[in-house]
């Protein structure tokens, strides 16, 4: 499972590269994956926004085990 969530991650990464971020796998357990915001991303206030409607989005997408998506 990690590695097709790392997949689905390298899909997301050159759209939040773009505003000068990037996401990196932190763990899986239980179908929730945990993922830290880096870059830009880690401190703009719409971060939250990102992860549900892009990040949460695509690995449910490409990893239907995927439930949830976290940041920490």
């Amino acid at each position: 499972m990690k590695d097709k969530v790392e997949a689905a991650l390298n899909k997301i990464r050159p759209f939040l590269a773009a505003d000068g971020g990037n996401v990196e796998l932190v763990d899986i357990k239980d179908g929730v994956v945990s993922v830290r915001l880096t870059g830009t991303c880690g401190c703009c206030p719409m971060s939250q926004m990102t992860l549900k409607s892009s990040v949460e989005q695509v690995l449910k997408k490409e990893v239907p085990e995927v439930k949830s998506v976290k940041a920490v």
